[in-house]
C-alpha cells in the first residue's frame, strides 16, 4: 500500500496528468462535433438519398483521442523517471521491480477505468441526443443492446494505458513507445489492409480496434479490420496487449542496469 500511496502521489502531482485527462475527456466535445456535422449533412441531402446514408459508430471513432492519450500518461508514467534520474531513487527504496511496476499499472489502470467509459458513453449519449432518428435510426437502438459494445470499446482505453507503461519500462524512451502507440492506431492497420488475403483477415484480427466487436460477437464486416478470433480467444488477445508488455519489462529490469 505504501508503494501504491507513492506511485499514485507521484501521478497526481504533475500537471501533465491533468492536461492528458482533460484531453481525454475532450473526445466528447470532437463526438460533439462530428454529430452536429453529421446531422447538419443528413438534413440538407435530397429526401431520396437519406434512406441510403450511414454513419459509423461516433464512439468508437473518438475512443483513438483516449487510447493514446492514456498510452502517453502510462508511458510518461515511468520514462520520465528515467529522464530525471528517479528511477534509481524508486528502485532504491522498493528493490525489487514487480511491486513498483504493479503499483504504477494499478494507478495507471484505475485511470484509464475512469476515462475510458466516459469518453466511450459520453460520445454515445451526446451521438444520440443529437442525431435522434437519422441515419436510419443508428443511434435508436436500445441502450441495453449497445450496452456490451460500449463497455468493451471502454476497456481498450485502459489496455492502451498498459501499454504506454510496459512499452515505456521496456524502451526507457517516450518517443520510441508513443511511436509504437500511434503506429498501432494509424500506420499498421493501413499496412495489414492492403496485405493480400488471407493474411489481412488473419492479423487485423488481433489489432486492438478489431477485438471489441470480436469479443461481443458482433463481427467487423463494415471495417477493415478480420473477425476470425472467437470472444474468448480477442479477450485473452485484448489482455495480452496490456500485460505481456509489463511481464516483459519486469523480466528485463531484473537484468539490467538502471
Amino acid at each position: 500500500m505504501s508503494v501504491l500511496t507513492a506511485e499514485w502521489l507521484k501521478v497526481r502531482s504533475v500537471r501533465s496528468t491533468y492536461l492528458i485527462i482533460g484531453l481525454s475527456l475532450g473526445a466528447i466535445l470532437l463526438g460533439l462535433a462530428l454529430a452536429v456535422m453529421a446531422a447538419g449533412m443528413y438534413d440538407s441531402a435530397p429526401p431520396d438519398k437519406r434512406p441510403s446514408a450511414r454513419i459509423a459508430d461516433l464512439e468508437e471513432v473518438v475512443v483513438i483521442v483516449p487510447q493514446l492519450c492514456m498510452g502517453i500518461l502510462g508511458t510518461l508514467a515511468i520514462t520520465s523517471e528515467y529522464v530525471t534520474g528517479l528511477i534509481r531513487t524508486s528502485l532504491t527504496v522498493v528493490p525489487r521491480r514487480w511491486p513498483m511496476l504493479t503499483a504504477k499499472a494499478t494507478v495507471i489502470g484505475a485511470l484509464g477505468l475512469i476515462v475510458g467509459p466516459a469518453t466511450v458513453f459520453g460520445t454515445y449519449f451526446v451521438s444520440r441526443w443529437i442525431l435522434g432518428d437519422r441515419f436510419s435510426g443508428a443511434y435508436t437502438t436500445a441502450f441495453l443492446d449497445r450496452l456490451p459494445i460500449l463497455t468493451t470499446v471502454s476497456l481498450t482505453v485502459p489496455v492502451f494505458a498498459l501499454l504506454g507503461l510496459g512499452l515505456g519500462a521496456l524502451l526507457r524512451s517516450t518517443a520510441a513507445a508513443i511511436t509504437i502507440m500511434a503506429g498501432l492506431v494509424y500506420v499498421i492497420p493501413i499496412i495489414i489492409g492492403n496485405i493480400p488475403e488471407p493474411w489481412s483477415e488473419r492479423l487485423g484480427s488481433i489489432m486492438i480496434a478489431a477485438l471489441p466487436r470480436q469479443i461481443t460477437g458482433d463481427g467487423n464486416a463494415s471495417s477493415v479490420f478480420g473477425s476470425l478470433l472467437p470472444p474468448v480467444a480477442a479477450a485473452a488477445v485484448l489482455a495480452a496487449y496490456a500485460t505481456l508488455p509489463l511481464m516483459a519489462a519486469t523480466l528485463l529490469m531484473r537484468r539490467r542496469d538502471v
